[in-house]
């Protein structure tokens, strides 16, 4: 029996509804593995906010340091503003962990229908890598004259070669498992220093995976295609905010938000990587069980094979797709009437079967 020690962070709206199903989900696949699990969880989010004045305690890091992986849900509120709880947990932990790949696939499955018409199952396959640490995300700058009517804020990029070589290494890595295929996200004809430093490390990189195809967007024309021609992206890699935005589309043009999953990943595994949906904390639905557990549960099955399951992750990426393609529990983001439970239920009985 192998035991893994997961730390879990639930945080807020629907967060707290995707997560216990994708813990139970694990439960199954791992009772099938051999595989035990140990639950640390953490309250922190909103409510933590609202009692200490933070989003988690200052010994935050050190708390997780010790877990295999983190299974986090969603975080922010109505009340807070956005800038206070992405700088108050999220960011903190992506940096403090060195969680520097963040690598979101997004999938047309068999029983989803994508808005983009005339593709169907599997036609539309590919993992957006985006950079998680540094570029726009720095938080670098200030304000001056604060809130007063001349008031000038200050926001500085930070892209280092280290940073930039390390994301675009890891994602030809990726494509040399997929289909060879490597397009780089830049805007070098505007930003003439950061993304000229980014287009030339890909370029450099690249020339070590002559097996590998690239192409190089601007992403202005990556976002048009991204819709004109999305079959034809395999591995996309990008800054933190291109690739923040363009995962968001790839998201859509594949169905749902609702399916899209992601891994923080810290590829040198010093630190516990963090695997979390891609959705927020949706405020307009919590509460009335319809949230989409399957991008939990899909990120639940990433964290598996991150950490030496692959066969657990397997069978966990099997019955969600069975699920859907069966469309007999799905819920309104895909088109249905399902249930949260629902949902959860038909996962659990795929994975026992």
């Amino acid at each position: 029996m192998h035991t893994l020690k997961i730390a879990v962070i639930p945080g807020d709206g629907i967060g707290q509804e995707v997560v216990p199903p994708a813990q139970e989900a694990l439960e199954v696949a791992g009772q099938r593995h051999n595989i035990r699990f140990e639950w640390t969880p953490f309250d922190w989010g909103a409510d933590y906010y609202f009692k200490h004045g933070r989003m988690m305690p200052p010994t935050a890091l050190e708390l997780l340091a010790p877990h295999d992986a983190i299974l986090l849900g969603a975080v922010g509120h109505t009340d807070i503003p956005d800038n206070v709880t992405l700088n108050g947990l999220l960011l903190p932990i992506r940096r403090g962990f060195d969680q520097y790949a963040n690598v979101r696939p997004a999938v047309l499955f068999d029983g989803v229908e994508s808005p983009l018409k005339g593709y169907g199952p599997g036609q539309i396959d590919m993992v957006v890598v985006r950079e998680n640490t540094e570029g726009e995300y720095a938080q670098i700058g200030g304000f001056l004259y604060h809130h007063q009517p001349d008031e000038v804020a200050v926001q500085t990029s930070v892209f280092t070669r280290r940073g930039c070589e390390r994301v675009i290494r890891h994602a030809f890595e990726l494509a040399r498992g997929r289909r060879k295929r490597v397009a780089s996200i830049t805007k070098s004809n505007a930003q003439g220093y950061s993304m000229v430093l980014w287009d030339r490390v890909f370029q450099r990189v690249a020339s070590e995976y002559p097996d590998v195809a690239t192409e190089s967007l601007l992403v202005d024309a990556a976002a048009m295609n991204f819709v004109r021609r999305p079959a034809s992206f395999d591995v996309v890699v990008g800054s933190n905010l291109f690739g923040d935005i363009l995962s968001d589309l790839s998201a859509i043009v594949t169905g749902s938000i609702g399916l899209a999953a992601s891994a923080n990943l810290d590829p040198s595994r010093r630190f516990p990587s963090m695997f979390e949906p891609v959705h927020g904390t949706a405020p307009d639905i919590f509460g009335k069980g319809i949230a989409n557990p399957m991008a939990t549960m899909f990120s639940a099955a990433m964290m598996l094979d991150h950490l030496g399951h692959p066969a657990a992750a397997a069978d966990l990426n099997r019955a969600l797709r069975e699920v859907l393609a069966a469309r007999t529990a799905v819920t309104p983001d895909l088109g249905g009437t399902g249930t949260t439970r629902g949902v959860t239920a038909a996962v659990i009985e795929r994975l026992r079967a």
